[in-house]
């Protein structure tokens, strides 16, 4: 009866979303494009621990974590690093936890419960238990945003959850971002919850292809945190339906994809002539952030606002670029949160994500 009333409480959350049919396809497109790009790479092993590490400093600081990309390499490459000794442990267990992620079972609470163990060790109390107090999530002016589910059937829906993630016949990519905002709902931890979240949504993904295991979804959670926590509450609202979830969550794995093709674009090309050691640094620092990057980018912005139908030839032509360059910056507005395509590209549109420009 338990697990046919959690069974009733998820189709209630997840009602399908047409757009996400599109999403699905791009992201199944661009994955061949990924392998492409590694069997182009000189380096694919260097290339998967860069996009590793934008992982885990992304994962990291979206909880607070104050390190800098450079400190947590370094953390992370074993050299000293003056620095809070928490944000410092947080990046250890980070990068032990993401190591071990393919020898998970996605399915399994004592695996679960192993890697929340080993991304809170000597962090957090309970570390690698289900919480024993009822929890929320307050606001920083007192509001109340969400409360967990009751400390005493956290563990039995956890279980029920993942047997009900682990029979899905849905797309593993809408099946995971389920997961991932369930256990956000749940709160099944005290602390930690919005890490192992993400940490277990790209192992149910690596499971379904391999390559996830390196894509940095977590970069671009971070780069649109403002949306990724407003998808959340809006999941909350309107008859609890985490539609808005799953189509952000879509949305930053395709991101995620062009990502790391651009960052292995740049490993390949821009750093060939940089001596070995110079080439994490230089990419490092070229993450893309949350903010169009010139003015350009913001010229392309204001005209798909007006007119979300022009084609990089009609953009080229009314900033007097060439369309390469404009199909240079889209690339990095799509990365970067702030368009998205609809449709074909020979009969859709752009949509304009973050409200008016100016």
């Amino acid at each position: 009866m338990q697990k046919e009333k959690l069974i009733t409480l998820l189709e209630k959350f997840y009602t399908a979303d047409p757009k996400w049919y599109e999403l699905v396809g791009n992201i199944h497109a661009l994955l061949e494009r990924v392998k492409i790009s590694e069997e182009q790479s000189a380096d694919v092993f260097h290339l998967r621990k860069l996009s590793r590490i934008l992982s885990i400093y992304a994962s990291t600081a979206i909880e607070g974590n104050r390190l800098t990309v450079g400190q947590v390499t370094d953390v992370i490459n074993g050299k000293p690093v003056w620095g809070p000794p928490k944000d410092i442990k947080e990046v250890q267990n980070a990068w032990l936890a993401y190591n071990q992620m393919e020898t998970y079972n996605p399915w399994s609470v004592h695996d679960l419960l192993s890697a929340h163990a080993t991304l809170t060790e000597a962090l957090v109390d309970e570390s690698g238990q289900f919480r024993t107090v009822d929890v929320a999530v307050v606001r920083s002016d007192g509001v109340v945003l969400h409360r967990g589910s009751p400390a005493k059937d956290t563990p039995k829906l956890v279980v029920q959850l993942l047997e009900w993630g682990q029979e899905r016949a849905a797309h593993p990519l809408i099946v995971s971002s389920v997961i991932h905002y369930m256990l956000e709902y749940i709160h099944p931890f005290c602390d930690g919850n919005g890490r192992i979240g993400r940490l277990w949504q790209s192992l149910i993904l690596c499971k379904w292809n391999p390559l996830f295991a390196w894509m940095p979804i977590e970069t671009l959670v971070y780069n649109n945190q403002a949306h990724y926590y407003k998808s959340l509450q809006d999941s909350h609202k309107n008859g609890q339906d985490c539609r808005p979830f799953i189509t952000f969550m879509l949305g930053a794995i395709e991101n995620s994809l062009y990502k790391y093709i651009d960052v292995a674009t740049e490993t390949k090309w821009e750093t060939k002539d940089l001596p070995a050691d110079r080439v994490q640094e230089h990419v490092l620092l070229n993450v893309p952030q949350n903010v169009p990057q010139n003015k350009i980018s913001g010229q392309i912005l204001l005209l798909l606002q007006g007119n979300p139908e022009l084609t990089a030839i009609q953009l080229g032509q009314a900033l007097s670029v060439s369309d390469r360059t404009i199909k240079r910056h889209i690339q990095k507005l799509r990365e970067q949160g702030w368009i998205r395509r609809v449709g074909s590209d020979k009969t859709g549109y752009w949509e304009v994500l973050r409200g008016q420009y100016k």
